[in-house]
């Protein structure tokens, strides 16, 4: 089968089966048993092996399968590595614990989670990239939330959600992209459309953390605990403005769109230098830095639990698990399995916020199926794209679907690459911050209510438009 040959599909019942071994094992770790996930996603890549040998694949297929994603998972994989020596480099040449040494001093613990949620969108729209948010300022945030002794999961809620405004909106993210592309749209006719389910999504979940913030005051904060943490910081690490030139790369890096890796890598050795110069830190100890994290014994537990992470091996469990998670979509893509689950939903689509629905819900499954946003935008985009030109809606509507799917609810599926990173990265589990993500769980739902009132669902001729499926193209 070659690489753009759509796989023949398998029968319904297997792919139900395999889907629901999946979710079932998962749930069931959760809930009961608790097998690591790892273990979980193992058992479920077999069973589907085993499941698409007995329907008649040979090997060789299921090699290839196997092999797609492996390609498909190293860029991810590296990136994953690389944010993990970035946030050791980061913490060792001071820059993150400077941050939490401005937040702590000058953040109002009841407006926290408000400003977490802004500033990480903020960067992520700078950046395109809400891992790249999440790995620097992101866990800056969180050692500052943990300071104001708010909920870690709240926090890491807060910013999730503005990370991921960023991945969705910014015209640098890779999502972004794919998805107007997919959907054989113009790409600032879907970011303008995004726009209506992005903007009213994010106030809303602003109101919600400013309502949450107002259990926290001041008067709350163990200032011992804060006095002690600010001591630490000044005792351990040299304060200076320099430090504010590794995120300064990044977001520059980011807007004049070079890719991720070089941009991580400029940003991880300017920090080394910055550590060795500024902190004093012996080459050894930088290189040791990098590979296994920062640590540091203060005599302050809470301080010690804020700064001692990061490095390449703190990243394996998540790299692991992603490629695990990539390995089993790739199989479940490859072999039909899920052509065959696809193909039976289309029935349930003749109204337009049937349509609608029936892409996002076949989005979240997806995400559940192959741990992947990207394979969620490609399938669930190309499955729907010829019932959109037979209701003659414009294109900017399937991608702005596919992303208030696709996109946003990846974090929210704790086994996917985005539920993994955002867990391993910030150091919150996702059931903590699942609940906490409320941008995520709210733009997918406005989406679908426009879908049933006909709101912001254009038709060909409704609004000027670059390209339309009318268009001969």
């Amino acid at each position: 089968m070659s690489a753009n040959e759509k796989p023949q599909a398998m029968p319904l019942g297997w792919a139900v089966f395999c889907l629901v071994f999946l979710l079932g094992s998962m749930i069931c770790s959760v809930v009961w048993i608790n097998i690591p996930i790892h273990i979980n996603l193992l058992a479920s890549i077999s069973v589907t092996l085993a499941v698409a040998w007995h329907n008649g694949k040979s090997w060789d297929e299921l090699s290839d399968a196997l092999e797609y994603g492996g390609k498909i998972c190293i860029i991810p994989t590296i990136i994953m590595m690389m944010v993990g020596v970035l946030i050791a480099a980061w913490i060792a040449c001071g820059t993150v614990p400077m941050i939490i040494y401005w937040g702590l001093k000058l953040i109002n613990p009841s407006i926290f989670l408000v400003t977490a949620a802004v500033i990480c969108a903020v960067v992520s729209i700078a950046t395109g990239s809400s891992w790249s948010t999440a790995g620097t300022v992101g866990v800056a945030l969180v050692g500052i939330g943990a300071g104001l002794g708010i909920n870690p999961g709240m926090t890491a809620g807060a910013i999730i959600s503005g990370a991921y405004l960023g991945d969705k909106m910014s015209p640098m993210s890779d999502t972004t992209n794919l998805a107007a592309a997919v959907s054989e749209g113009d790409l600032f006719d879907h970011i303008r459309s995004m726009m209506y389910t992005t903007c009213p999504s994010f106030v809303i979940a602003l109101v919600i953390y400013g309502v949450l913030g107002m259990q926290f005051s001041v008067h709350g904060v163990d200032s011992e605990l804060v006095a002690a943490t600010l001591k630490a910081i000044e005792e351990n690490f040299v304060m200076s403005p320099l430090l504010l030139i590794p995120p300064v790369i990044v977001i520059g890096m980011a807007i004049k769109k070079y890719p991720s890796i070089p941009t991580l890598l400029i940003a991880t050795l300017v920090a080394a230098l910055l550590a060795y110069f500024i902190q004093d830190r012996s080459f050894g100890e930088i290189v040791k830095t990098l590979d296994s994290g920062y640590r540091v014994s203060s005599g302050l537990p809470q301080f010690d639990t804020l700064v001692n992470r990061g490095g390449l091996q703190s990243m394996l469990w998540t790299a692991a698990l992603g490629i695990l998670g990539m390995l089993y979509g790739a199989i479940m893509e490859k072999t039909g399995l899920l052509t065959g689950l696809l193909e039976r939903i289309k029935p349930i689509i003749s109204s337009v916020g049937g349509l609608i629905t029936t892409v996002i819900m076949t989005n979240i499954i997806l995400l559940a199926a192959t741990a992947s946003q990207t394979l969620a935008i490609v399938v669930g985009g190309r499955v729907f794209v010829s019932e959109f030109k037979k209701k003659h809606l414009l294109p900017q509507v399937l991608s702005r679907t596919l992303e208030d799917s696709g996109t946003i609810v990846s974090p929210l599926i704790p086994w996917s690459l985005c539920g993994v990173y955002m867990s391993g990265t910030l150091g919150v589990p996702a059931l903590d911050f699942v609940p906490y993500a409320f941008f995520c769980w709210i733009c997918p739902m406005i989406a679908i209510v426009y879908g049933f009132t006909g709101k912001f669902v254009w038709k060909t001729g409704e609004i000027p438009s670059k390209y339309t499926y009318d268009d001969e193209r």
